[in-house]
């Protein structure tokens, strides 16, 4: 497969759409598939509808990180549950997942970074997780050749990595054969309802009878849902990621500072990216949801490039339609593949860093270059829950950046929020109300 995958790219999923079904899913990035994915193997009828590709934006484009670590305290309980379903993916589906269990290391640069990191370690060993603070000797006997001034670091070995571009795709093909159908290239317009319930969805390709629908968009989630009366103070951001060519391996996991970011990948070269940096298309939403964001802007102010407007058809770009009937085009159909453009600026950066930490490999030649449109949240944890007024409809977005990696483990938790079972985990951090019930944000890691 090509990549990035964009519409250019053939469709792999174009079944004829269903007329009923029990459940629709919104969206096909990782989170949508592997909701699917659950809801198929519990026996319920499932429909996913992606408008464009599967797992043609960020869940193709992120870093390919299956990380506990850093984790917000309340996701972290569903993320270590997702590695132990990664662990079984691989049984399946074999190396061409490209799960690889390496460990995540976080250096720090001052002695403040050190502390906070092993706060968080103290807490999440509460919740049964090794991880180790290593002193820069230990680093240094780790990372061949280091010459970056890091004074210790954190460090979780039972972390892991995949290729994103062709895990889930296959992940994809998974869902299909327990039962799931996957349809491309068919964007989801606007709900059917009657009685405040939910009765079916309205397709491009026409109606899908159905009891309840799981909005999992990403970027595009909080268009969707205004559209349909629900405010969602969900934004998006830029981020910048490249691909290097073919160099030596100098440490096997994956390695993340304040400046830049790498991990080894499978074709033998590295995908490396900003540590923290990230660029801000300033839009309508941005000005209506800015009071919500004030928190995260004054921690994030200097890693943010701002823009002045995002491209035409963007989900906050200022031409967007923001209303729209069922028998109209959509802005999803304008759109279906959100393939912005990366910084290169940025990532030119990035390879200066690299070659100062590592100077044995010099500056890194890239093979590829990207950028992926990550949808976050103020306090930079997602939504999942039930929207409030609506009976069928459950929300599952705003995954910061983070989603990759939990993605099975979310599939699972959602998959039974909607079928009523057992979740297993406590989603109060998650509710969609904590942005209008006056509690006090509390910003989780935005790494």
């Amino acid at each position: 497969m090509s990549f990035p995958i964009s519409e250019a790219t053939p469709l792999r999923f174009a079944p004829t759409l269903p007329k009923a079904c029990d459940v629709v899913v919104l969206g096909g990035g990782v989170i949508g598939v592997m909701t699917a994915w659950y809801l198929a193997e519990q026996g319920l009828r499932v429909v996913l509808c992606e408008k464009g590709r599967i797992a043609g934006e960020q869940s193709s484009r992120n870093w390919g990180w299956i990380r506990q670590q850093g984790r917000d305290l309340a996701e972290l309980p569903i993320m270590m549950e997702s590695l132990s379903i990664w662990k079984s993916l691989a049984a399946e589906f074999g190396p061409a997942l490209g799960f690889a269990q390496e460990g995540v290391l976080y250096p720090a640069r001052s002695a403040a970074e050190l502390a906070g990191f092993d706060a968080w370690r103290a807490e999440a060993q509460g919740h049964g997780l090794q991880s180790q603070m290593l002193t820069r000797a230990q680093i240094a006997d780790q990372i061949a050749g280091l010459a970056a001034p890091w004074l210790g670091g954190l460090f979780t070995a039972s972390d892991a990595r995949a290729e994103p571009a062709t895990a889930v795709p296959l992940l994809a093909a998974g869902a299909v054969a327990r039962g799931a159908v996957l349809v491309e290239n068919c964007a989801l317009r606007r709900l059917d309802r009657a009685g405040g319930r939910i009765t079916g969805v309205f397709t491009e390709q026409g109606r899908i009878a159905c009891d309840q629908v799981v909005v999992a968009g990403g970027a595009w989630s909080a268009l969707f849902l205004r559209a349909e009366g629900i405010s969602l103070p969900q934004l998006a951001v830029l981020a910048s990621v490249a691909a290097t060519e073919s160099l030596p391996q100098v440490f096997a996991g994956n390695v993340a500072d304040d400046r830049f970011a790498f991990r080894r990948r499978q074709d033998g070269g590295y995908t490396i990216a900003p540590g923290a940096s990230h660029d801000f298309f300033i839009g309508p939403d941005a000005f209506r949801h800015l009071p919500k964001y004030l928190p995260v802007l004054k921690k994030d102010f200097k890693s943010t490039t701002f823009r002045a407007a995002a491209p035409k058809a963007f989900p906050d770009a200022w031409g967007t339609k923001r209303h729209w009937q069922a028998d109209e085009a959509s802005p999803f159909e304008a759109m279906r593949v959100l393939n912005p453009a990366p910084n290169l600026a940025t990532l030119a950066q990035v390879q200066k860093d690299f070659a100062a930490a590592l100077p044995a490999l010099g500056r890194p030649k890239l093979r590829a270059a990207w950028a992926g449109m990550i949808d976050t949240m103020p306090d930079v944890v997602p939504v999942i829950d039930r929207a409030p007024g609506l009976d069928g409809l459950i929300i599952a977005t705003g995954l910061s950046g983070h989603g990759f990696g939990i993605g099975p483990g979310m599939g699972r938790v959602i998959a039974d929020l909607v079928s009523g079972r057992a979740i297993g985990h406590d989603l109060h951090r998650f509710r969609a109300s904590r942005f209008t019930d006056g509690s006090r944000p509390t910003t989780g890691p935005s790494l």
